[in-house]
């Protein structure tokens, strides 16, 4: 144990692990805020899969506190754990800002990755040790800051855990806002791309400063030796007595209470009752994994949503993935306003808003937030242009010629196309096979910019460019640029001229180059523009509604399902609660990956209607098992057995006696018996 140094009657140790969590957590949500978006525009992914990925390696993130707690308890203690695991962690954020690199196998400079799967291969690793590391040290730091302080220091345990969870909310506050933005900035060695290596890259280099403060603090840390861990004791407790009782399963023996009650020839009754208690409130749990799967789609199917709306507040601009921010925004709002107005104005209305009350309310809370998210969905899907589906190919046709063109392509109808026109047409592809669609290639990029293309129609050759960048424009590809106003220019070496247009989210633009056009100003207003795809038009602030539902389901539900948990189960099992919390939030997830990978619904909005359906199911479910549920008061039942333990000398003892005398009488019996004889 090392001497403790106190700041202010704190220990100044936990002013490095309030440091080191805040970092860790920015690191963590930066990483995971532009994670599906990743998948979806730079490995070219469609939604099913961005999404099953995403929630697989969130699944794993809550799967791992439960050997990170394991280890630290049973093997390595908490700091040697944390400083191992984040060493992990570090790696596993560099290893992710590496695979995002365009360049890294670009040989040919086309701004196109040669070998994707070198880059897929290097974020799944990349995401492995995230998962690993992240998870690992969840249960442990907390832990730690807490074994910080001596027992008469309460207040300052208190104040430190409060400080410790606002480092956790500001960390994901910041971070969801300042990734997304790093993001959309332009970035690269030979070609300019969205600038992924820079959103994985800070949140790699927080993660590094994270383990160095923490490391800083080594020689003030009080680092308690491990003492084993309860969750090994209980699980011990429970496979003996599913064994025991499968090995007595035969009618002649006598059925027990309770079916834990067979580990009583090994287990202490104390502990039994303990874990009886537990089991009670794990049963609960059993419905719960279904509020996660629709709460954990923030980040991946709500954010894919952002992408094809309009995200213009005025004069700010907000990234797809910045709408996450409303979450912890709305969370430090609403947790003091039901605190201190919304439950206790309840009370005072004598309704009995008991817990798992409010946990239902959470549950159909998160459902309608679905039910608003289909309605928006529905909104978004008039406004999207209808794209070539994969038995299809969509052939655009530019007419240049200073006259009108009949175009007949069978089976197509014969129509005319006049000068400087385009025409989008749709066309069978023989022997079904797949196509690779404009909307593959464009939707890649456009959902946050504008996609425009060139057609030159002048005799000679001319560059363009736009201001604020020095890439030309290639012949006839798209160029995905930033929303907002952009102003082009066009030279042949010796005149140019310039025209400005506006762009919005999701647009796709065709510019037609005359024969006619003069070098002269605003290049004498001849550039024809032709609007292939119209902007997002639904704009971002109409999923405000659904994530202050989600977010108020989970202030109801998650808030209150963590402190009706403690309140139901001894002093030393909440690790146990906490691990099996853990685990239906793993578990929410997998169901995400399962539904979005089998249930391929032809349109999102059924989607979202299936799990908020799900969800109200699930809640009903839920509503009856709570109105069985009967509330417990672990510490009287705990003293119960501590009272029996008491008595335990005293019975023993006089057992003892009566055996005594009996043998005695019995003895004097068998010599008097052998006295007649």
């Amino acid at each position: 144990l090392n001497s403790k140094v106190e700041c202010c009657s704190y220990p100044v140790s936990i002013f490095f692990i309030v440091v080191n969590e805040f970092c860790e957590r920015f690191s963590y949500y930066g990483m995971r805020a532009v994670l599906v978006l990743y998948f979806r525009f730079f490995f070219r992914w469609d939604d099913d899969l961005a999404t099953s990925i995403y929630h697989a390696f969130v699944a794993l993130c809550y799967l791992t506190p439960i050997l990170g707690a394991i280890v630290a308890d049973s093997w390595l203690g908490k700091f040697k754990t944390i400083i191992y695991l984040s060493i992990v962690y570090a790696i596993g954020q560099i290893v992710m800002a590496v695979s995002a690199i365009n360049d890294l196998t670009d040989a040919d400079r086309d701004g196109t990755p040669d070998n994707m799967s070198v880059h897929v291969g290097l974020a799944m690793l990349g995401l492995f040790l995230i998962a690993l590391g992240t998870g690992g040290i969840k249960p442990c730091v907390s832990a730690f800051g807490g074994d910080q302080f001596d027992d008469h220091q309460t207040r300052q345990r208190s104040t430190f855990f409060s400080v410790f969870y606002l480092c956790i909310n500001g960390g994901s506050l910041l971070s969801t806002l300042i990734t997304p933005i790093l993001r959309g900035q332009e970035c690269g060695i030979h070609t300019q791309q969205k600038c992924y290596p820079l959103a994985f890259g800070v949140p790699a280099a927080l993660m590094v400063v994270s383990l160095i403060v923490f490391i800083a603090g080594s020689g003030m840390y009080i680092k308690a030796k491990p003492k084993g861990n309860i969750m090994m004791d209980v699980c011990n407790c429970i496979g003996f007595a599913i064994n025991n009782r499968f090995r007595h399963r035969s009618s002649k023996y006598p059925k027990r209470e309770h079916w834990l009650d067979w580990a009583d020839e090994k287990y202490d009754k104390l502990l039994i009752a303990q874990i009886k208690m537990v089991c009670r409130v794990l049963f609960l749990y059993i419905p719960l994994p279904m509020f996660w799967t629709l709460f954990d789609q923030k980040g991946s199917r709500w954010t894919l949503q952002a992408t094809t709306m309009d995200g213009t507040f005025g004069s700010l601009v907000l990234q797809p993935d910045q709408m996450q921010t409303v979450n912890p925004i709305l969370i430090l709002t609403l947790v003091p306003i039901m605190d201190r107005v919304v439950y206790p104005l309840i009370k005072k209305c004598g309704f009995n808003f008991t817990p798992l009350k409010r946990m239902t309310v959470g549950m159909f809370l998160a459902a309608m937030a679905f039910v608003s998210a289909a309605l928006v969905q529905i909104q978004i899907d008039e406004t999207l242009p209808v794209f070539p589906s994969a038995s299809e190919s969509q052939l655009k046709i530019v007419n240049m010629a200073s006259g009108q063109m009949n175009i007949t392509i069978p089976p197509q109808q014969p129509f005319a196309l006049g000068s400087e026109q385009v025409q989008h047409i749709l066309c069978s592809l023989m022997k079904n096979k797949p196509s690779q669609s404009f909307s593959n290639s464009f939707l890649s990029h456009c959902c946050h910019s504008s996609a425009c293309i060139f057609v030159n129609g002048l005799s000679s050759e001319v560059n363009m460019s736009y201001a604020g960048n020095d890439k030309q424009f290639p012949a006839l590809e798209y160029v995905y640029l930033p929303q907002g106003e952009r102003i082009f220019t066009i030279t042949n070496g010796i005149q140019s001229c310039s025209f400005s247009r506006k762009f919005g989210f999701g647009g796709a633009y065709t510019f037609l180059i005359p024969s006619t056009l003069l070098l002269t100003e605003n290049c004498g207003n001849a550039i024809v523009e032709v609007e292939d795809i119209k902007p997002n038009t639904v704009h971002m602030a109409l999923q405000i509604p659904q994530y202050f539902l989600i977010t108020a389901g989970e202030v109801v539900f998650s808030v209150t399902g963590l402190e009706f948990s403690y309140s139901q189960a001894p002093s030393n099992m909440k690790a146990v609660l906490q691990a099996g919390w853990l685990f239906t939030v793993a578990v929410g997830n997998f169901i995400v990956l399962i539904v979005a990978e089998l249930a391929k619904l032809p349109q999102q909005w059924a989607e979202y209607v299936l799990f908020a359906s799900l969800l109200v199911a699930v809640c009903i479910i839920f509503s009856i098992m709570a109105y069985f549920y009967t509330y417990v008061d672990p510490a009287e039942i705990e003293a119960q057995f501590t009272r029996k333990d008491e008595m335990e000398p005293e019975e023993k003892e006089k057992n003892t006696i009566e055996l005594e005398e009996k043998d005695f009488k019995q003895d004097q019996k068998e010599k008097l018996g052998k006295t007649k004889m």
